[in-house]
């Protein structure tokens, strides 16, 4: 272990979530999860980032796979942390409905993080636009109670959602896209959002204490 960059001891992150997560039509298969625990690393803080995300998975499905997956990667021995980040598939209607109505994402999200907390420490970050204005008003709905979730549990929440939504860039890209997915720019602009967001800085740079 090279001791010129490495603070302290080692901190292993899993990110769960959906094709946003996962880096979807990032040319460069990095996505903003690859880019911000790389950011991490040149910042001196030893990561491990296991990703997590799975194409079209709703917060049912996160709820439902959460635990078994981070105990196969996070071992109580190392300084561990959670991130979550969902919620635009739930927003999605199939066959005249959502495929999860708001109130049961609220539960679910409740369920995830209220046992998540006390597994290691938790970050969640809101959904992102689309180009599709039926969904996006879905999910502007979503993102309040997300908020609201996660302020009663003690959780850090980030809302990229409004601030990518003014955004010329990701929304190009989505659009040109297939219409739910950025590029490399917009990728790299959410990754942004996270690294400079203070909570994800103190929140990550605490690993040692953990």
């Amino acid at each position: 272990m090279r001791a010129d960059w490495v603070t302290g001891m080692d901190v292993r992150i899993c990110f769960f979530g959906d094709s946003l997560v996962n880096g979807t039509g990032d040319p460069d298969c990095r996505g903003w999860v690859g880019r911000v625990c790389a950011a991490a690393r040149q910042n001196g803080t030893d990561v491990t980032c296991y990703n997590l995300g799975i194409r079209r998975d709703t917060s049912a499905d996160i709820l439902g796979r959460w635990r078994r997956e981070a105990d196969l990667r996070l071992p109580p021995e190392y300084s561990r942390r959670l991130v979550f980040s969902f919620g635009t598939n739930d927003c999605i209607f199939e066959s005249g409905l959502p495929r999860v109505p708001l109130l049961q994402t609220v539960s679910n999200v409740n369920a995830i993080l209220a046992a998540a907390v006390a597994y290691a420490p938790t970050i969640m970050i809101s959904p992102a636009p689309n180009s599709e204005s039926d969904v996006n008003a879905r999910i502007q709905e979503l993102v309040p109670a997300l908020g609201a979730a996660c302020h009663t549990l003690g959780v850090p929440f980030l809302d990229v959602f409004s601030r990518l939504k003014s955004s010329s860039t990701w929304m190009r890209e989505v659009t040109l896209g297939d219409g739910a997915h950025p590029g490399r720019q917009g990728y790299e602009e959410l990754a942004l959002l996270v690294d400079r967001w203070p909570a994800w800085r103190a929140w990550l740079e605490s690993h040692h204490l953990a």
